[in-house]
């Protein structure tokens, strides 16, 4: 009777500390090529949205997205949430001051590397091990990479939820909508072929659920 009793207490033991994690992980990629640099306070909107869903234990990082940008010097902020509302409530301060900080002073970079980006966040999230891993990408989504950077590379996203914000139309998409229709579905074939779940929001009244 007592050797049962103790093989299912084993067994819940066991099943309780093996419980997959319930927090959530966002890294959030901000395009400041060109003239996308002037949507900035449009992301500084959304990024203060997503401080305002995340609670404690969850992860939030911020980077832009330049020349080279599978490099954690791109990272703008990020923070690990604390179990302790009030310490919470700081961090989320110091993040929103971050990024003001950033977008006041933010140059437009000569070239988009979305791919290192993507990478990078990917990183990010899986050192995180978070239950949910989001990565949001403020962009256009038009990657132009310097001479000599190779990016021809498989990103793993399973499990992962990809999501384009605010992609804004180039002036080559209004003399052919192809491109545009075109940008979004290689992106998309790229996300989904390896198990990532893609999903467009150019309404941003469409956050709501997001998270």
């Amino acid at each position: 009777m007592r050797t049962g009793l103790l093989a299912t207490l084993c067994v819940l033991l066991v099943s309780c500390s093996s419980e997959a994690p319930t927090n959530i992980g966002v890294y959030m990629l901000l395009d400041t090529s060109g003239t996308y640099a002037e949507e900035l306070t449009k992301a500084e909107q959304i990024i203060r949205y997503t401080l305002s869903k995340l609670n404690e234990s969850d992860s939030f990082a911020v980077a832009r997205i330049d020349t080279g940008s599978f490099s954690e010097k791109d990272i703008i902020a990020k923070a690990s949430f604390d179990d302790r509302p009030s310490a919470v409530n700081r961090q989320k301060r110091l993040f929103a001051q971050q990024v003001s900080e950033f977008v006041k002073n933010a140059k437009p970079s000569s070239y988009t590397d979305i791919t290192g980006g993507l990478l990078q966040a990917v990183e990010f999230l899986n050192e995180k091990n978070t239950g949910r891993k989001t990565i949001l990408i403020f962009s256009d989504l038009k990657e132009d990479l310097k001479d000599g950077y190779v990016r021809d590379i498989e990103i793993e996203l399973e499990g992962f939820n990809v999501i384009a914000l605010n992609v804004t139309k180039l002036r080559s998409d209004n003399i052919d909508p192809r491109e545009y229709l075109s940008r979004l579905e290689e992106w998309k074939t790229r996300v989904e072929r390896t198990g990532g779940h893609w999903r467009v929001v150019n309404d941003l009244d469409g956050l709501e659920g997001i998270f």
